[in-house]
């Protein structure tokens, strides 16, 4: 009955091979197969891939959606070599993927929370928490960028960082506040004393001396949240590690407007900062916010009443 399972590691093997990375693919179709195999299927129905998409009780039904088109792929493959496969119709489990609501931190939240982490049990973790948050504050960063920087992505002397291989790929150059920078070297400093031969390249570490774990920091944030006192302000809007990076760009877009710049022409440099490659991504920001939305919609109001230029 392991004839799904083999099949799930030639697909994967041949759509790698292409260039896909099938990240999701590859957590979910061997679940899928073994669900399969404990219930004596030994090729994919339609019921069979509905019931194993509904597995998951308290999600989003865009999740059950996402589990369902997983298997799809993998049903059209197979059903190229043996017809017996049925590929589950495109119209069944549609939805539609709902952002988040950002939860926009105050600077008396950030506050709260590197207080927070300045008080976590030992010093190194205290101090890596503390830096990574204020980066990713000030930097707008993605978290994964954040944790898969290397020393060597540092360049003192110029001033910035530097994020290789991001998301899609994609590498880039964050220029980086005097204040900042002066935040990071006092914690490369400090890391250097208390690891003087760490076990990995990377900028921030463990207690263990080695890098730092997705996981572990999201639920280290978790706890920073609960000791900061932060609630959530909806069902869809709770403190997530996230939306440090919405909070840097909404900000970012506030001091535009106030200071009467024009964001049309800067929403580019935003982009690029960002790490988008689609300027649709940014531009979502422009209602992420109430009071980025008013701002936006006050002047267009005077620029249709001709009293100043739209930008």
């Amino acid at each position: 009955m392991s004839g799904l399972r083999d099949a799930v590691g030639e697909y994967l093997a041949i759509r790698r091979a292409l260039g896909f990375k099938l990240v999701a693919a590859g957590h979910l179709l061997p679940d899928f197969a073994a669900y399969a195999e404990r219930s004596g299927a030994a090729t994919i129905s339609t019921e069979g891939a509905l019931a194993w998409a509904r597995l998951p009780a308290d999600v989003q039904p865009v999740w059950w959606s996402i589990r369902l088109t997983v298997v799809r792929g993998f049903a059209r493959y197979l059903h190229a070599l043996d017809e017996r496969h049925e590929v589950p119709p495109t119209d069944l489990l549609p939805a539609r993927w709902q952002r988040p609501t950002p939860y926009l931190y105050s600077d008396a939240d950030l506050g709260s929370l590197l207080r927070a982490a300045g008080a976590l049990p030992r010093p190194l973790r205290a101090a890596t928490y503390a830096t990574l948050i204020a980066l990713l504050a000030v930097s707008g960063m993605r978290v994964g960028e954040a944790i898969g920087l290397d020393r060597d992505d540092l360049d003192w002397s110029a001033g910035l960082l530097v994020v290789r291989g991001a998301k899609f790929g994609k590498s880039r150059e964050i220029v980086l506040h005097p204040s900042a920078l002066d935040a990071l070297h006092a914690y490369d400093h400090g890391r250097r004393q208390l690891w003087p031969r760490p076990r990995t390249p990377a900028f921030f570490v463990s207690v263990t001396g080695t890098r730092l774990i997705y996981s572990e920091v999201q639920r280290t944030f978790g706890v920073l949240v609960r000791q900061a006192g932060l609630a959530p302000r909806s069902g869809r809007c709770r403190p997530r590690l996230h939306d440090l990076r919405h909070t840097f760009a909404v900000n970012t877009l506030l001091g535009w407007y106030r200071a009467g710049l024009d964001v049309e022409a800067r929403m580019h440099s935003l982009s690029t900062y960002l790490g988008h490659i689609d300027p649709a991504h940014t531009y979502w920001y422009l209602s992420a916010a109430p009071e980025l939305l008013a701002i936006a919609g006050e002047r267009l109001e005077r620029a249709m009443a001709g009293n100043e230029p739209l930008r």
